[in-house]
């Protein structure tokens, strides 16, 4: 692949020119060689890498462990029993999120169970003014 602009890049890396960049900064992508006037150029290795990243956070890795997984990536030869710990760990992680957004959308069906017609009697006001109060059926303070 020719050298590629950081536009070019960005553009076939599906992410922005300041993303790139910050990628840089963070140690996730390499310094590209530089043009005589000073213009960064990226090569396949490049685009690659970013892609590599960019897929990693569709996924939902942090940066840490996409940067160790790219460290394990550059050691082919390598056992992944590395790579397995860290999906696993991501994997107990996104798990856990799950189980929390299904209970948040318990709590919020719950919550339109509601069919008082007035907001004196709202559980919807009732679970926002204090999830105590809505859970123990007392009521909140009125506005004044």
């Amino acid at each position: 692949m020719s050298s590629l602009t950081i536009g070019e890049l960005a553009r076939l890396g599906g992410t922005k020119v300041t993303t790139i960049r910050w990628y840089e900064q963070a140690g996730l992508l390499p310094a590209p060689l530089r043009s005589s006037g000073n213009q960064r150029r990226y090569g396949g290795a490049h685009l690659a890498r970013l892609r590599f990243i960019r897929r990693g956070r569709e996924l939902g890795f942090s940066l840490d462990s996409i940067r160790d997984l790219l460290s394990l990536a550059g050691r082919r030869e390598a056992p992944c029993a590395e790579a397995d710990r860290i999906a696993s760990a991501h994997l107990r992680d996104v798990r856990e999120k799950i189980a929390r957004l299904e209970s948040l959308g318990r709590e919020l069906e719950r919550m339109l169970d509601c069919r008082h017609g007035k907001v004196a009697q709202c559980h919807v006001i009732e679970a926002l003014a204090s999830p105590d109060t809505a859970e123990s059926g007392s009521r909140p303070p009125s506005a004044a």
